[in-house]
């Protein structure tokens, strides 16, 4: 904390900023503008994902608009002296899968992106989230910012997961319990004993979908698995930093008594493989149930709801189970980091996908596509029928070449199923890659419970 004022926002530091294509060109225009430089340019990370191609790397971005998002974020980096993680740099990757797995995410850190799903690193206990173009700009500047401090919320999920149950599920269960604004406003800390047990990638896929229920933030206390995953890593402190560091890290837990403005209390045993039936996250159920009656809806969300499976190509009451798709994607922030990439090759090891269905799977960066090269995986995708492509942001959003064509129903590991998200009229739903696997394998909504 820099500096609080009385009845106002407070001014916080900033540890880390990272930047992509998309929403950095017009915080550089500004600076350039006021003839100001970037304050602490070795705190900005800089890589290239919404845009690019995930397929032929090497070659010129076919798309003019992606192109020229990329080549603006080239220019720029090297004007305000950046380091730049671009295409064809063995670190680039997804801006919230390179944070983490280079060691540059660190507990207690405060952290911003000019992108929503910033709090994917709160999994390490740090303060992190999204911010705007002119938020990104006034970091730039000075390396802080003003914000004011939201509600707590904690949500405790105690207990076992079933087998085919994953962190996705945690996550997409909360949002359905609590809707897709339910947090709005505060900061939340997710917590109990199916959360203490999750590896550090399946905590952060849950805190990466804390804005899908209107969080300012999510974040996990680190433990001996965060300081497990972060040893030895890149940009991790070495040798006596190290044993300074995991000192000061071992403090930041929450304080026995502290008070919430709301608390949740899940049972994890209550949790199955979940979907998406809608056009928001929150509209979801597990893969055994039917879209909610008219009558079940409140009065004053009938019109959206009607609106939705308009969209969707559903009907009220209807399960969804069984439902005939058209692409499967696997990849984007949310999922697409070597372990959902481990768990989808020993699920369909020794199978074949579906006749009529396209399989995207997408590295979350250069180092997660090497590693599984280097494992084997890649040889088990191909094998099956699967496409392991390049890199990128790819079909989670339809802002590059990966799209889904009109019409077409795609199982998404991402973490958005809005109209139009995946590409125009393209219809989303949104799951964990074990479910995506299974319908991959069979071409339909499938409970992969009755597969393993």
């Amino acid at each position: 904390m820099v500096k609080t004022i009385e009845d106002g926002p407070s001014i916080l530091y900033i540890d880390k900023h990272f930047i992509h294509e998309v929403t950095s060109p017009q915080a550089f225009k500004g600076l350039e503008q006021r003839g100001l430089p970037v304050f602490r340019p070795e705190q900005i990370v800089a890589t290239a994902d919404h845009n690019v191609p995930t397929q032929n790397q090497h070659l010129p971005i076919k798309e003019a608009l992606s192109r020229l998002q990329v080549d603006t974020l080239d220019r720029n980096c090297k004007k305000f002296g950046i380091e730049l993680y671009g295409l064809g740099h063995p670190y680039q990757g997804i801006v919230h899968v390179i944070g983490p797995e280079m060691g540059f995410t660190q507990p207690g850190m405060t952290i911003v992106c000019g992108d929503s799903h910033t709090s994917t690193h709160g999994a390490f206990g740090t303060i992190a989230f999204g911010i705007g173009t002119s938020e990104v700009e006034m970091v730039m500047a000075t390396q802080c910012l003003m914000q004011t401090k939201p509600r707590l919320m904690r949500i405790n999920v105690e207990g076992k997961l079933h087998p085919g149950v994953l962190s996705k599920d945690i996550i997409l269960y909360i949002i359905a319990k609590i809707s897709a604004s339910g947090a709005t406003g505060y900061a939340v800390e997710y917590a109990g004993s199916a959360i203490r047990n999750l590896s550090m990638e399946a905590r952060m896929t849950i805190c990466n979908m804390s804005i899908e229920m209107g969080a300012r933030c999510g974040m996990i206390a680190p433990d001996e698995i965060t300081f497990e995953y972060m040893k030895g890593r890149k940009y991790v402190p070495k040798d006596e930093n190290w044993n300074k560091s995991l000192a000061y890290w071992k403090t930041l837990f929450t304080d026995q008594g502290a008070e919430f403005d709301a608390e949740l209390n899940i049972d994890a045993s209550e949790i199955e493989p979940m979907i998406t039936y809608g056009t928001n996250p929150g509209m979801g159920i597990g893969i055994s149930g039917h879209v909610p009656n008219l009558r079940d809806v409140d009065e004053k969300e009938k019109h959206s709801f009607e609106k939705s499976l308009q969209y969707m190509g559903l009907e009220p009451g209807m399960g969804i189970k069984g439902k005939k798709v058209d692409y499967i994607f696997i990849g984007s922030c949310t999922n697409s980091r070597i372990e959902d990439l481990r768990l989808v090759a020993e699920f369909v090891k020794g199978k074949q996908k579906a006749k009529d269905v396209e399989v995207w799977i997408v590295p979350g960066s250069k180092q997660v596509e090497k590693q599984a090269q280097a494992e084997g995986i890649d040889k088990i995708f191909e094998a099956a029928g699967f496409i392991l492509r390049q890199p990128g942001c790819s079909a989670c959003l339809g802002m590059n070449e990966d799209k889904i064509p009109a019409g077409k129903y795609c199982i998404s590991t991402s973490n958005r199923n809005f109209e139009g998200r995946q590409g125009p009229n393209a219809r989303t739903f949104l799951t964990s890659p074990l479910t995506a696997a299974a319908a991959a394998i069979t071409g339909r909504v499938t409970d992969v419970r009755e597969l393993i």
